[in-house]
């Protein structure tokens, strides 16, 4: 019901602790000025796909990239705002319900009402619904006081999380209009930040006022580039998880006789997964970028578990611990064109009881040798966006099913001899979404709050708001803005032999990198995991004390500070043309040709090869 939104929420003793806690600000980000440089025009990550994205995006494509100052940067050409007259913005939550989103809320609210006190904040109940019709709450001090540092998405609610056909994004725009909106903040992935993108674009096209800005918020930690490093609520559901695996790992240890499946959100990418596997050492993941890059059947992974549980039975072991991605099925060759062959048979109208006897003959064996269960699961009618329904496959009971059946098989033949094998599985797939934020979810989102007031005071539309240097602490974070759509890339895709089609500019999840740093940690360690029980526990979430500010893994291991280095980058080329002027010597003249040339070759040839391999790849 609309009237159970924003409602005040009964707090338990630790819940009114943290409502209690003020997350810090950087520098730049205190005061009333809002101080802004502009950098150098944005573009494309492929420059394959610049002529795309630009066609698509000719208002909002190629802004420049926005840095927010602290109030003794010496930066001459930094624009200094000091007027603030109030504004009227629209927030909603437009993607899956991640920890840490009512703190951007939070965070936005007092950026406004800190600059001037008559601004007005308006969330939209229901999620991208609310924003169709309307439907709205004023956001007060006393609204927020028991949602900070909350939990869950019921401030506001959420309902589809998609602004994308002509209907969707014509009623969001004479929302916005009818409002009077100076800005509208979208909250969420990946998805949610392409139809902020587009949002932005047709709202520029119409010429209407209302400034765009996106936050990246997103459990599943996809939301990754060079502008954004993490995304909000990744660290708290990955400490969650951690803690509850390593329960099991525990329980394994203790009665040694169970093998737990376990299965992990984060939908077609597994960072999830991943950071989870740094935290609490289980046996086995099985990454699904891994599966993908080897092309690793059902066949193939059965028997690489089946391998890892007879080696530790060599060691007389006879439990463990495998976590597995949601995404996981879908990175399956065989089982990901079975689900396009169904896909395509529902979208023809197709019958469910039909499906098996109009798939191909290989797709159709492939179907009937899959237990029940499965079979059931694959027939359910895909995402908006084509996938199947991940959360709803039970990837762990069928390689549970799999693997038991294949020990049984060489305990037959004989060249198995361990005890009978066991399996539980799990699948942590709600009990996170919901959880108090960690510390660093409460401060990276109220941060992200205040950026989006900065984004809406600097006039810039299609922004994201994004933060960079984040493992360090707060006072070190660099705060700024990145145009969403040189976030975009265009996905290219064999329809049949020899021919490609281009697709349809947008954000795509980013996979885990097989060649970065946290995964090389993994590979690093993953023999020792399998065998030696190093199990690790977190321990629950810690707001205080040993482990309250620990950050993910898979951020600190990584060296990335993009903003920062463009930063560098720029000052050094400033020192270039302040030493090379007209009038300087030979010398220095010929030396900063000889460089310059070297490092345009450099980079023309790291670029050409990196795209072309890319678009190989795609292809």
């Amino acid at each position: 019901m609309d009237s159970d939104y924003g409602i005040p929420r009964q707090l338990s003793d630790l819940q009114k602790f943290r409502s209690l806690y003020q997350p810090l600000l950087p520098p730049c980000l205190q005061g009333t000025e809002v101080r802004v440089e502009f950098g150098d025009a944005t573009t494309a990550v492929d420059p394959a796909d610049a002529p795309t994205i630009s066609r698509a995006f000719p208002h909002t494509y190629g802004q420049p990239l926005a840095h927010f100052l602290r109030a003794t940067a010496k930066v001459p050409d930094a624009q200094i705002i000091t007027e603030h007259p109030s504004i009227r913005v629209g927030i909603v939550f437009c993607g899956r319900q991640s920890p840490g989103g009512h703190n951007v809320i939070w965070g936005l609210h007092n950026a406004l009402k800190v600059h001037n006190p008559n601004s007005v904040l308006l969330g939209f109940l229901g999620g991208s619904e609310g924003l169709f019709s309307q439907k709205t709450l004023e956001i007060t001090e006393d609204v927020l006081s028991t949602y900070k540092n909350q939990g869950g998405y019921d401030l506001l609610g959420r309902t589809k999380d998609q602004i994308r056909t002509k209907e969707q994004v014509n009623a969001a725009l004479k929302t916005c209009l009818d409002l009077k909106l100076d800005g509208l903040v979208i909250i969420g992935g990946v998805t949610s930040n392409t139809d902020a993108a587009q949002l932005a674009e047709t709202f520029a096209e119409s010429k209407c006022p209302t400034k765009v800005v996106g936050v990246p918020v997103t459990l599943n930690g996809d939301l990754k580039n060079q502008f954004v490093e993490t995304n909000v609520g990744f660290d708290t559901i990955c400490k969650v998880n951690s803690q509850l695996i390593s329960n099991v790992c525990t329980d394994a240890l203790s009665a040694e006789k169970y093998y737990y499946f376990i299965r992990l959100m984060g939908r077609k990418a597994s960072h999830v997964a991943l950071e989870c596997t740094l935290q609490s050492h289980p046996n086995l993941v099985i990454l699904g970028e891994e599966v993908a890059a080897s092309k690793l059947t059902l066949f193939d992974l059965t028997t690489q578990i089946c391998d890892a549980v007879q080696a530790r039975a060599h060691q007389d072991k006879y439990h463990g611990v495998i976590l597995l991605p949601e995404g996981l099925i879908e990175s399956i060759p065989e089982i990901y064109a079975l689900l396009k062959e169904i896909h395509s048979l529902l979208k023809q109208g197709v019958l469910v009881d039909n499906i098996s006897s109009q798939l191909s003959p290989w797709a159709s064996a492939l179907f009937e040798f899959l237990p029940p269960f499965i079979r059931k699961q694959l027939l359910l009618d895909p995402e908006s966006d084509d996938s199947a329904q991940l959360s709803q496959i039970e990837t762990e009971k069928l390689l549970a099913h799999l693997v038991e059946a294949e020990i049984n098989k060489r305990l037959k033949e004989g060249t198995y001899k361990g005890k009978k094998f066991n399996a539980i599985c799990h699948f942590f797939g709600y009990q996170a979404r919901g959880s108090l934020p960690s510390k660093f979810d409460c401060d990276y989102a109220y941060v992200l709050g205040h950026v989006c007031y900065h984004i809406l005071a600097a006039g810039l539309n299609g922004y994201m708001a994004t933060l960079t240097n984040l493992k360090n602490p707060v006072n070190k974070w660099r705060c700024g803005a990145a145009p969403i759509a040189s976030m975009m890339t265009v996905k290219r895709w064999a329809q049949n032999p020899g021919a490609s089609s281009i697709g349809k500019p947008a954000i795509h999840p980013a996979t885990v990198d097989l060649k970065g740093k946290a995964y090389e940690l993994l590979r690093e360690n993953a023999s020792k995991f399998l065998i030696d029980d190093l199990y690790r526990n977190p321990g629950p979430l810690q707001f205080d004390g040993p482990g309250a500010d620990a950050k993910p893994i898979s951020l600190c291991v990584e060296d990335q500070d993009y903003m920062g280095r463009i930063k560098k980058l720029q000052e050094y080329l400033d020192k270039v043309r302040t030493i090379v002027k007209p009038g300087c010597s030979q010398e220095v003249l010929k030396a900063a040709l000889s460089v310059m040339g070297s490092v345009t070759d450099v980079l023309s040839v790291m670029s050409s090869s990196s795209f072309s391999g890319k678009a190989s790849l795609e292809a």
